[in-house]
């Protein structure tokens, strides 16, 4: 066999080879898409959030906040 030949078969079998692996790949997502919705059909629907209930801070919350805080500060100087 002479250079051009050998040459010419590399690259055919480069060709096949990537060919395969992209068909696989192709394959594989296909699949997973195809997991994923029906997975999606499957599943429960979620319930709503509830709403986070909200409440006004007044002077009152933010000393004890001020002292919840400067406590913490002091226990963590402070360890046992």
């Amino acid at each position: 066999m002479n250079d051009s030949s050998l040459l010419f078969e590399s690259l055919w079998l480069m060709v096949i080879g990537m060919g395969i692996v992209y068909g696989f790949l192709l394959l594989l997502v296909g699949i997973l898409r195809l997991m994923s919705r029906v997975a999606l059909r499957l599943a429960p629907d979620e319930p709503p959030p509830a709403p986070l209930a909200h409440r006004s801070i007044g002077s009152g919350d933010s000393e004890d906040l001020i002292a919840v805080i400067s406590a913490a500060i002091a226990r963590y100087r402070h360890p046992r």
